[in-house]
């Protein structure tokens, strides 16, 4: 029983850092879009990866970008959940902040949709960390 425990707070650990990188990749794409500063960006390359999830496969859209900041710094960074019919050697348009260029977002701003869907996954990841917590707590 002891090696439930320790899968349960594992779990736990888990999600807590899901929660985290879903934070703060949300304020990377606020400040990117609240700086107000943007430039023509190129795909690079483009790929999806497919993840199965309880035998369900789902395809996320990858896409890597080229872009020149107005300092004339070239940056290149990647980006996953894009559209799928942008492909190398697009054009696009990059936000990003001056304090951090490598954090750049080529999504258009849309920060309602982006603050509702981090306050669902952290609903969802909330409500996980209490089931694992129930378990924990009364798993003898």
């Amino acid at each position: 029983m002891q090696a439930a425990r320790m899968f349960f707070v594992l779990l736990i650990v888990g999600f807590v850092v899901a929660g985290y990188a879903i934070v703060r990749r949300t304020r990377q794409r606020r400040a990117a879009w609240e700086s107000g500063l943007t430039a023509p960006g190129r795909v690079v390359r483009a790929w999806r990866t497919t993840q199965v999830v309880n035998n369900v496969a789902r395809q996320v859209q990858w896409h890597e970008y080229d872009y020149t900041t107005r300092d004339g710094r070239a940056v290149r960074f990647k980006e996953g959940g894009g559209p799928r019919d942008r492909g190398a050697g697009d054009e696009a348009v990059v936000h990003y902040s001056p304090d951090d260029p490598e954090r750049a977002t080529a999504f258009a701003p849309q920060p309602g949709k982006d603050t509702a869907a981090m306050v669902f996954g952290l609903l969802v990841l909330g409500s996980g960390i209490a089931v694992m917590i129930h378990l924990l707590v009364t798993t003898p």
